[in-house]
């Protein structure tokens, strides 16, 4: 099947825009994005690892789910902003697949991550008592292995469906990095049944996942509607609002991207992926520990502790 790759095995990424004047300003933006993304992700990772208030299920989750952004978005910005400075849009084959499956990989993880933060919500809110008992750290752990698990797994399939067929023609991939749909279209052989195996995949991570999700929020909201005390209402709905406004981000523009026919795909993809690789990244620490008291007093503890040092 890949017979043809020997002669030619590079690939040429179109990248986001091939306006000269774009460059520059875009390479600015995306620069500082990425900066703020990796500062922003493993500044909250070292606060729950450094700080006993955070030592609960909810910040272990929200760790993973940093460590996951910061390495997607790892996987591609650094290359998209060489293509941006250098205007040297080649990949290597191996650089394609390497990108394309660890970028499947930690995509699948986070719906899975968020899945089990939805879970964990659930069982705070509508069943209190049990929390230590169910959400206990050997739970969590199961979780997250579970999360990283169904990952690695689907990202094979999704990779080997990609790159099973035979590329003949010109690899012009007309995109940013290499993701699943720009790739196949550059297959000359049949790529439905690979269509359709990574549909398939696609669909059950996202609506098993969001399913979840749903769910959760659906008897999260039943218990909330029947509590007595307004002040008890607010409080179970502001912990749950980061985790949801994080959601809604995640998954709109995931399905939006993989939830649709490869012929569908157009230029609006390309904006629809830089908002969930670039930018959904970079917001995530902001959603979380901007509306946290918990982060917010840890953060304040360790700004005084610095200033008395200075």
């Amino acid at each position: 099947a890949m017979g043809g790759n020997h002669t030619q095995p590079k690939f040429i990424l179109l990248g986001i825009t091939d306006t000269p004047w774009a460059q520059a300003p875009l390479f600015g933006l995306f620069l500082l994005i990425y900066i703020v993304t990796l500062v922003g992700n493993v500044g909250l990772m070292v606060l729950v690892w450094v700080a006993p208030s955070l030592h609960t299920p909810m910040y272990f989750f929200l760790a993973h789910f940093s460590l996951a952004d910061v390495c997607y978005s790892t996987i591609i910005s650094p290359k998209m902003l060489t293509d941006l400075l250098f205007g040297n849009k080649t990949i290597s084959w191996a650089g394609c697949v390497t990108q394309l499956h660890l970028f499947a990989l930690f995509v699948t993880a986070e719906c899975h991550l968020l899945a089990a933060m939805a879970y964990d919500r659930h069982v705070a809110i509508c069943h209190p008592l049990l929390y230590v008992t169910v959400v206990s750290p050997r739970a969590c752990w199961q979780l997250v292995t579970w999360s990283y698990l169904v990952a690695s797994l689907s990202a094979l399939v999704y990779t080997s469906c990609t790159f099973g067929g035979s590329f003949c023609g010109p690899r012009w991939v007309d995109h940013f990095f290499c993701d699943t749909s720009p790739v196949l279209r550059l297959v000359c052989s049949d790529t439905r049944g690979s269509e359709a195996a990574i549909f398939a995949l696609a669909t059950a991570n996202g609506l098993g996942t969001s399913m979840v999700i749903l769910l959760s929020y659906g008897r999260i909201l039943h218990t909330i509607l029947r509590m007595r005390l307004a002040s008890s209402r607010a409080r179970a709905f502001h912990t749950c609002t980061s985790h949801l406004v994080s959601v809604s981000v995640f998954y709109g523009t995931l399905f939006f991207m993989y939830l649709q026919p490869a012929s569908r795909h157009g230029s609006r993809d390309k904006v629809a992926s830089v908002f969930y690789t670039v930018v959904s990244p970079m917001l995530n620490p902001f959603i979380y520990s901007l509306r946290n008291k918990e982060v917010k007093a840890v953060l304040g503890k360790y700004r005084r502790r610095m200033l008395n040092l200075c």
